[in-house]
């Protein structure tokens, strides 16, 4: 389990792939059901989570994740899992999950308006505007961009996230001031900083509270999955470790 000092006034946490019930590779707390993992060892890690919550699991709200940009303000706990890379909601005891294998979970949190936020944050949906979208679902529900803190959970780290020259060529295309997320290693193939990309991406939309847990999911492998990792190693699929943050009444 990892905590962020920026949230410890609100009930959250980015769980490790530590304390399930699955096995082999999917050892042991895989929380995503759209895996090839047995599907009642992932119902058990589910009941896990709301229990380590104290609330049913019929509280905790899941996303059809697909690397969008759409974010769902969530008024009550039907019509599960939704189609979504992002949730936010001002109601209490309704946990916001966000499942992730490399991508980063970010974790918001206005303590000011009682409003709470879970977005996936890969990099196609960074870079086409998830974040924006989730601080302005936030700002519907009352809030106000400098009153909001938020965290980045487990993720591919820089030295680990290697990509190709049209990947580079995408984000450039965006904005020349991308070039700094990169680092050139050799004629078509670059590192890229999906946190600091995130963390810059929050800032300008003006959010001044960021906190990185700074965990690199593909090297950490005792305590991360890893879609990478598992692609390096010819694993036939991948655990989903679960982001969680609630208002607990």
């Amino acid at each position: 389990m990892f905590f962020s000092n920026n949230l410890s006034d609100i009930d959250h946490c980015f769980f490790s792939k530590l304390g399930g019930n699955s096995k082999k590779i999917y050892s042991s707390l895989n929380c995503g059901m759209g895996s090839s993992d047995n599907k009642t060892h992932v119902k058990k890690n589910l009941s896990y989570i709301s229990r380590y919550y104290e609330l049913s699991s019929k509280n905790l709200i899941t996303m059809y994740q697909t690397h969008s940009t759409k974010c769902k303000v969530i008024k009550n706990n039907t019509m599960q899992p939704i189609k979504a890379d992002s949730l936010v909601t001002n109601q209490a005891n309704l946990i916001l999950c966000v499942l992730s294998a490399d991508c980063a979970p970010i974790l918001f949190y206005d303590p000011k308006k009682r409003v709470i936020g879970a977005c996936h944050a890969g990099w196609k949906g960074a870079l086409n505007g998830v974040i924006e979208n989730t601080l302005k679902s936030m700002k519907d529900c009352g809030s106000k961009l400098q009153s909001i803190r938020c965290a980045i959970g487990p993720c591919i780290d820089f030295t680990s996230y290697e990509v190709r020259k049209d990947f580079y060529q995408a984000f450039l295309k965006k904005t020349p001031r991308n070039k700094q997320f990169f680092e050139r290693v050799d004629k078509d193939k670059y590192l890229f900083s999906l946190s600091d990309f995130i963390t810059s991406s929050l800032l300008r939309s003006g959010i001044n509270d960021v906190e990185n847990i700074n965990i690199d999911t593909v090297s950490n492998e005792s305590l991360c999955f890893s879609y990478r990792r598992s692609f390096i190693k010819k694993e036939n699929d991948y655990g989903r470790m679960i982001s969680t943050i609630v208002i607990k009444e």
